[in-house]
């Protein structure tokens, strides 16, 4: 479910899947704790299902990241630079718990001819609980000049069209 309040945040639904986990789990190379890919493992830790790896929320927020971004008027998520994640946790996120975020945009300081831009996800349990928030920091490309005035680069100096 996607849903654009007043503001310019996003809302969207997840339903954390077993599967989708165990593949975060892998792609992060090396062994992955076993509690991640396997549900007994993970109940024998006292957890009702496999666990997700803490940075899961931060990668599954990206695609409402990427949307908000290119939503803005003259903004676009190609040639970001990511300078900075943190990921703040309630409680650990389990397959088969449904979470409901909000992606907003919190800050924005220019920088260097470009934008910050500071973004923050919050996850909800469907009661209403926080779980987690995620805030991403993301340096915009500079604007490019449209029209006839645009040139190429040239380390040279010389003024050729």
């Amino acid at each position: 479910m996607d849903g654009r309040p007043a503001g310019g945040a996003i809302h969207r639904t997840y339903v954390i899947e077993r599967a989708h986990v165990a593949a975060y789990a892998a792609a992060l190379g090396g062994t992955a704790h076993p509690a991640h890919t396997d549900p007994a493992a993970a109940r024998a830790l006292g957890h009702p299902d496999v666990v997700a790896p803490p940075g899961y929320l931060a990668a599954l927020t990206a695609d409402a990241e990427d949307r908000l971004l290119r939503d803005r008027a003259g903004r676009t998520a190609d040639g970001a630079v990511h300078r900075a994640q943190t990921l703040r946790h309630g409680r650990p996120v389990h397959a088969g718990d449904t979470l409901h975020a909000t992606v907003r945009i919190t800050g924005s300081t220019p920088l260097a001819g470009r934008e910050l831009l500071v973004l923050e996800s919050e996850f909800l349990a469907p009661d209403g609980t926080w779980v987690a928030t995620t805030t991403a920091s993301l340096l915009c490309p500079a604007a490019v000049p449209r029209g006839p005035d645009r040139r190429p680069l040239d380390p040279t100096g010389s003024e050729h069209p």
